[in-house]
């Protein structure tokens, strides 16, 4: 509350007019208050009230305008007196520093910069920038793009100004940072490289062609609140904090002298000194707050002394001033205990000469010497400068016609009245002459308050001189020290020093914040010859004292004992010196001058004249009087300061920081001023802290929980009595607020722990969910000494996230309008809204274990229950999807596949009540599909081999292609439903191994009599040439035993495995067993044309009718025409046989190794079948024609089973040796009784024969 006594008088309507003039409404409004009506004008309009007799309501409406309009007046003067309070503060700070380790806050992004930002990524993907970058780095941004940019939470973040553009890159680095761990290594590019080569193409979309972040070259106050401020901008910043006027602001400065740093000491003094004197007064009339115990009391006065006491060490501990010349502070032994400081106690140590000694630094500047005529103009002229007793300095030498230097001489000085002296000399040109010829000399006498500007003066020439009027310009500047305070000549009288009315030289010298002397001092002498401490004194004007001579204008100091009386030569001389003793001394009365002509002593003389108004109260004709005199020790600085904080952190939650209710370092340093200089108990601002960032979270603001953690840490220390500032009493207030906070906070934090998704996207601000739950876990517990145990927490963690999750599933199901859709749509339309349903479910567990499940590491279990909470929601809607659909529908299983993929993943949702829930409904789904599916594949055999016309297709018939496909299909199908039950899975893998193998059995078992029936319709002629269709058999065969291997053996351990292989093997030996088979049948075959070739060669057997009758006939004919040989076609004809059948099983037939079994049975069973039919001829000498054609089938047989990769072993077995042996001795037979040979046909290997 306002000091009554600072208010103005009802009567003074004068000045109340002229300051509504200055006075705008609270919080910084545009809208000047309205004066209220004059006595004159209220009157005319009660007789015009009378007259017209209006309605109630709009005497209501008038009177309601009338308050708000003074309530705002009150508001705005109520910011008035706390902006001086404020400037103060910021004036001449003694106990605070703005603090430069606080974390500097990142810019705040706006909506109109997320639209930027979104139009920008969106420019990328559609391929309209310049940016370079492959299909992984499009996929990431695109997916960045539609979860997190285009995201409604997002969108709520950035409008309650919590996000950052480092938030952004953050969350774009974490999600790439999985994506690149999953990319394949490529040699030479490590993951590294291609993490930053992400992040700096982001930051080149980002930014796009010009950088929306960059500020203008002159920065905003906003935009530099987070570096340490000067003096200016902390003025700047608590104008638009308060709503104060520029011309308030500096009406204020001036009529506080906020730049006068002494008179801003001297006001901590006096504020200081006035809580002494409250806390005194509280203490005699036993007037405290209400505190929880009747100890406090006592305890309450000596924190008051102490805070005080310790004030006042602060105070003292400053320099007199910063950057001043070597000028020790004197430290002075106070006592530190808890009693009141006596300003005027006599036992205090008292000061000496030496302690006041101060050092001056003097310039003299000589300019132009005038009026010189005694020497020819050519002669050399030079000046020297001095200060008594210390070094000489000459300038440069110049012609007596122009006397002219500007030469500036530097010295220092401990006298405060120093004697100078400058001369005039010219070069002696006498031969004998030892010294130069002085041509005139001028004593100066100058003090701090002398004019700096160069003038000219009379020089005392040499007698005889003809430069009567010789004069010299120059200029002596002295500067005044920081400790000095003001100086001149008064006239002074008192009872200890100064017995005797004189003038004399006075200096009011600053020895330390508290200890201010006043000296007298002699020309050239250092130390003072007199002194007076004035602590303890009380200046104020007097009147004149008629019985003194000398002194126009009278002053006194008075204390208990002594009294002091001075006088000066003029009225502004006296102000001067009343002012600054005013403030040395720490009074708390302000001397005011009389506003009349005062009579003059009359031995100075009567004259009557105009006090100066320089140094009057310049506040008071704009209204500012009041606000600048009032006694700050008369106000509520509670109430005040939670008014300044609410502002301050207001103004910040609305600068261009992301700040979330941090102040800035300037910001903080006004604070923790004013609470130090103005007694703000640190619970009570911490608890006003702690409501203001209340409201503000509840209101949508977001505010980081460790700086909430703090407070009420703090709050918490205090209350329970630990003293976190040194202060032990808690009063009862502070007690109550607490515990009303303490329940605001634990139903603040309950509530964004259930809307954590919503309160914390994406898991920003960093860290801060985790911060919550701790806070939480603190805000429960009793005190600050007993730990709550770990099972209340969790039990309202657990309550909270099952409300999370209907409220997250509530939101989702708004989002995605499932309830409009699932009331009117089609079953198919329901199944694909409850499909794409379960895909944002699934994203919303997925960013749940992202970006929140580090914050709930401590109940991972809570975060589980709260996922199978939210999907026990949405199982409600996928139940009534899936009952609406069709019998023996299978479009659901893609939701089976999707959910579970999920689920089966996850430790704690694996298996869980949902994911068993899901299987129950697809059990008999997946069981009614599969017996479906084996009767048709049954079916589709039986009639697929019916009527199979076995033209190759790919690796086997049409029937048998259709056949594997869709026993591997089927298998892929339950294989990717990924059955997490391990029993049932066990089952439908071993369910469709046997119904692969009962298939396959069958497909191999029709197709083996299929390939009997169609060799026995082959002719055994050399004409036979295997047709394509038993080759497609041959291939299905083939492939049988290959997709045997895939389809029909179990992946079970060494359990199942003794169980199946007895099985297994069963089909795997019937596979077997027809592939032997068709390929002995195949050999017999192909053997039996052999046979037949053999056959006819047996007619030319010796002793046979045929045989004699062919020799004679050949033999007969051979005389007059070319016969042709028998032999030979027959063993062409044969050869080509092999070899167009070779290539044909070569050609047709897909297996390599069957082949090769198939030629090494052929080319055996052949020479066995040869072997055999020369056994039965053993006795008989072959035909020529049979010798000729049995070794060209022979050679010609081992060299194109040769060619064809039958192996050496085989070739040259017994069989082969026996037969070749046989042939080479039957050729050798030929050649010795026939005399026509074999024409060329013989055993012996050979290139020239023709193929």
């Amino acid at each position: 509350m306002l000091d009554p006594s600072s208010s103005e008088e009802e009567s003074d309507e004068l000045l109340e007019e002229e300051r509504r003039d200055v006075l705008v409404a609270a919080g910084g409004s545009s809208q000047r208050s309205l004066p209220p009506p004059s006595r004159d004008s209220r009157g005319r309009e009660a007789g015009a009230a009378r007259a017209a007799s209006p309605s109630p309501s709009v005497l209501s409406e008038g009177r309601e305008e009338q308050e708000r309009l003074q309530r705002e007046e009150r508001e705005k003067r109520l910011r008035l007196q706390l902006y001086v309070f404020i400037a103060r503060c910021i004036a001449h700070p003694f106990n605070a520093k703005q603090p430069t380790d606080m974390a500097r806050r990142q810019q705040k992004l706006n909506k109109q910069q997320l639209q930027i930002l979104k139009e920008r990524f969106q420019a990328f993907l559609n391929g309209e920038t310049q940016i370079v970058a492959d299909e992984a780095f499009c996929n990431a941004v695109r997916s960045y793009y539609e979860v997190f940019l285009k995201s409604d939470r997002v969108a709520r973040m950035v409008h309650s100004g919590g996000c950052s553009a480092s938030d952004f890159r953050d969350v774009f680095k974490k999600n790439i940072e999985k994506r690149v761990r999953s990319l394949p290594e490529i040699d030479g590019l490590s993951k590294e490289t291609v993490l930053s080569s992400w992040l700096a193409k982001y930051d080149a979309i980002y930014r796009g062609e010009e950088d929306f972040c960059k500020q203008p070259n002159r920065m905003a106050l906003s935009a530099v609140s987070e570096l340490i401020l000067s003096k200016e901008q902390l003025y700047e910043m608590f104008q638009q904090i308060l709503g104060i006027k520029k011309l308030e602001h500096q009406l204020i400065y001036n009529a506080c002298q906020l730049d006068n740093g002494d008179e801003q000491a001297a006001q901590i003094r006096r504020e200081l000194d006035g809580r002494l004197q409250l806390a005194e007064q509280m203490a005699r009339e036993r007037k405290f707050p209400k505190f929880v115990t009747r100890e406090m009391e006592n305890t309450y006065i000596e924190e008051l002394r102490s805070s005080v006491n310790l004030l006042m060490a602060n105070l003292e501990s400053l320099p007199v001033s910063k950057g001043g010349p070597e000028f020790k502070l004197q430290k002075l032994k106070r006592s530190q205990n808890s009693a009141f400081l006596d300003i005027g106690d006599e036992n205090e140590v008292q000061l000496s000469k030496s302690d006041v000694v101060l050092s001056f630094t003097l310039e003299i500047v000589i300019m132009e010497v005038q009026g010189l005529k005694s020497v020819a103009p050519n002669r050399i002229v030079y000046c020297t400068m001095e200060v008594e007793g210390g070094e000489k300095l000459q300038t440069d030498q110049a012609e007596a016609s122009r006397p002219q230097w500007g030469t500036q001489g530097d010295f220092t000085t401990t006298h405060p009245r120093p004697v100078v002296k400058v001369k005039l000399f010219t070069e002696s040109t006498g031969v004998l002459a030892l010294e130069d010829k002085e041509l005139g000399r001028v004593v100066l006498y100058p003090t701090s308050n002398s004019p700096k500007s160069p003038d000219l003066h009379k020089m005392i020439v040499p007698k005889n001189s003809q430069d009567s009027d010789l004069k010299i310009k120059l200029a002596v500047r002295m500067d005044k020290p920081p400790h000095m305070k003001h100086c001149g000549y008064l006239y002074a009288l008192g009872q200890k020093v100064w017995k005797r009315w004189k003038k004399r030289y006075f200096v009011l010298v600053q020895v330390s914040q508290y200890t201010f002397a006043m000296c007298s001092y002699r020309e050239k002498k250092s130390e003072p010859q007199e002194l007076m401490q004035l602590e303890g004194y009380t200046v104020d004007y007097t009147a004149p004292h008629t019985g003194l001579q000398g002194g126009r204008m009278f002053f006194n100091a008075v204390k208990e004992g002594d009294t002091v009386i001075f006088a000066s030569d003029d009225e502004q001389d006296r102000i001067l010196w009343v002012q600054a003793m005013y403030r040395a001394t720490g009074q708390s009365y302000k001397p005011i001058p009389a506003s009349q002509a005062q009579k003059m002593n009359p031995k100075g003389g009567n004259v009557n004249t105009e006090i100066s108004p320089l140094y009057a109260d310049r506040g008071q004709k704009h209204g500012m009087d009041e606000f600048i005199s009032a006694n700050p020790c008369k106000f509520d600085h509670a109430s005040l300061f939670r008014l300044l904080q609410r502002q301050t952190l207001d103004h910040r939650l609305n600068d261009s920081y992301s700040c979330l209710g941090w102040f800035s370092p300037g910001q903080v340093f006004v604070l923790d001023e004013y609470c130090a200089r103005y007694g703000v108990r640190g619970c009570h601002r911490h608890l006003c802290y702690l409501s203001e960032l209340i409201e503000h979270s509840e209101n949508g603001s977001v505010i980081d929980p460790t700086l909430l953690h703090y407070s009420f840490a703090f709050c918490a220390s205090h209350v329970h009595g630990n003293r976190p500032d040194g202060i032990g009493t808690v009063s009862v207030e502070e007690k109550e607020r607490f515990e009303e906070i303490k329940d605001r906070l634990s139903s603040l934090l309950e509530n964004q722990i259930s809307h954590f998704r919503y309160c914390f996207p994406f898991g920003r601000p960093e860290g801060a969910l985790k911060a919550t739950l701790s806070l939480l876990e603190r805000v429960l517990m009793k005190d600050i000494a007993t730990p709550i145990p770990a099972e209340e927490v969790k039990k309202v963690v657990r309550k909270c996230l099952e409300k999370a999750a209907l409220i997250n599933y509530t939101r989702l199901t708004e989002y995605a309008k499932i309830e409009e859709t699932m009331n009117q749509a089609t079953p198919a339309r329901k199944l694909e809204e409850v499909l794409h349903l379960a895909e944002l479910c699934i994203e919303v567990l997925q960013q749940n274990e992202e970006h929140h499940s580090e914050a709930f590491a401590w109940w991972p279990e809570l975060l589980a229950e709260h996922a199978e909470k939210f999907l026990s929601l949405y199982s409600v809607d996928m139940d009534s999807a899936l009952e609406a659909q069709p019998q023996d529908s299978w479009d659901s299983f893609p939701l089976f596949q999707l959910l579970n993929n999920a689920l089966r993943n996850d430790t704690f949702l694996c298996n869980g009540k949902f994911h068993k829930h899901l299987q129950e409904i697809f059990v008999p789904m997946v069981i009614r599909y599969i017996d479906l599916m084996e009767s048709s594949i049954a079916q589709s055999i039986h009639r697929g081999l019916e009527q199979e016309s076995w033209q190759p297709v790919n690796n086997g018939s049409a029937t048998s292609e259709d056949l594997f496909w869709k026993l591997d299909a089927l298998q892929m199908f339950v294989f990717d439903l990924h059955w997490p039950e391990p029993e049932f899975a066990s089952h439908l893998e071993q369910r469709l191994k046997l119904m692969a193998t009962d298939m396959i059995e069958a497909c191999v078992k029709r197709t083996r009599i299929a390939f009997e029936l169609k060799l026995q319709k082959m002719n055994k002629t050399t004409d036979l040439r295997i047709p394509s269709s038993l080759c497609t058999m041959f291939n299905v065969l083939v492939d049988a035993k290959k997709q045997t291997a895939k389809l029909c053996i179990l992946d079970g351990g060494q359990e199942f495995a003794s169980q199946w292989q007895q099985y297994h093997s069963k089909i795997d030996d019937l596979v077997e067993e027809s592939v032997k088979e068709i390929i002995s049948l195949l050999v017999s075959k192909v053997v039996s044309v052999l046979e037949g070739v053999l056959s006819k060669l047996s007619r030319y057997d010796e002793g046979t009718f045929f045989s004699s009758l062919v020799s004679f006939t050949v033999k007969a004919a051979a005389k007059y025409v070319d016969v042709p040989k028998p032999g030979m076609d027959l063993a062409d004809t044969y050869i080509m046989f092999v070899r167009q059948n070779q290539d044909i099983l070569r050609e047709k037939v897909n297996e390599e190794m069957y082949i090769e079994k198939l030629f090494d049975q052929w080319y055996s069973n052949s020479m066995k079948v040869i072997c055999m039919w020369l056994a039965d001829r053993l006795d008989v000498q072959l035909h020529i024609y049979q010798l000729k054609t049995l070794i060209k089938i022979v050679k010609k047989t081992y060299r194109d089973f040769r060619l064809q990769g039958v192996l050496e072993g085989t070739l040259n077995s017994k069989t082969y040796d026996t037969v070749h042996s046989r042939l080479t001795v039957e050729e050798a037979t030929v050649s010795v009784t026939d005399g026509g040979g074999l024409q060329g046909i013989t055993m012996k290997d050979s290139d020239e024969e023709e193929g």
